[in-house]
């Protein structure tokens, strides 16, 4: 067997090996496309024909949706109902009255004093206790009122009037909105007065009234000193 030298040229050197031509991308891409439309067909084919669905089916479905819609307007209605029915209890809550001032002596009640008509009930106290609202209402007077003194009026929501006189000072301003047990001013002894008191006047209508049997309508006893409906309300 005949050696091959080293130095003798190698036969096969420079023989380059023709690679296989790759795919075309083309044909990649072509290959794809189908093989997406075959499965997108197939997905049609699975999906029912809405007109060759069984009609009972449809309306089954309709009357679905019907009672759906119908549901959600009774809940929505009933809603409102509750909220409606929230507010007619709140508006429908009893008024409250108040006694004006706590540990008072009660002086000179309405009626003929000394000749002259007193309009009024007297609240004997010491100067500087706070008194306070004895019903909702709106201040029409704050200031100097003549002989009352430093007085306050407040205008209820009927269009009665509660004045407080003979005051040492004002806590309110004209205008101001108060509710029953906001505080006014303090007791004192301004203006035509005897001593240290609280006057307190109710006028309806523009007219002076006894504010002792027209308190107690109300549930407030201002001899006894006795707020019987607002005992009532802070008891339920």
């Amino acid at each position: 067997m005949r050696q091959r030298l080293s130095s003798e040229p190698d036969r096969y050197r420079g023989r380059r090996r023709v690679p296989t031509p790759p795919r075309s991308r083309y044909a990649a891409v072509v290959t794809t496309a189908f093989v997406g439309a075959g499965v997108v067909a197939l997905g049609a084919g699975a999906m029912p024909d809405a007109k060759s669905v069984n009609p009972s089916v449809l309306d089954e479905l309709k009357a679905a949706s019907t009672l759906s819609q119908d549901a959600a307007a009774r809940a929505d209605s009933a809603e409102r109902a509750s909220r409606d029915s929230g507010r007619a209890e709140e508006a429908a809550e009893p008024e409250v009255w108040l006694l004006p001032l706590q540990g008072y002596d009660f002086k000179s009640p309405y009626g003929v004093r000394w000749g002259k008509m007193h309009t009024g009930v007297d609240l004997v106290a010491p100067e500087g206790t706070p008194y306070v609202a004895i019903h909702d209402g709106t201040v029409t007077t704050a200031g100097w009122f003549g002989g009352y003194g430093y007085t306050v009026i407040v205008q209820h929501s009927d269009g009665s009037e509660a004045i407080y006189g003979h005051s040492q000072a004002l806590s309110v301003q004209v205008g101001q909105q108060v509710k029953a047990g906001d505080q006014l001013g303090l007791v004192g002894n301004t203006g035509h007065s005897y001593g240290s008191h609280l006057h307190l006047e109710i006028h309806v209508k523009g007219e002076p009234r006894d504010p002792v049997p027209y308190l107690q309508e109300r549930g407030v006893d201002i001899q006894l000193q006795v707020e019987a409906i607002y005992n009532e309300v802070a008891a339920s």
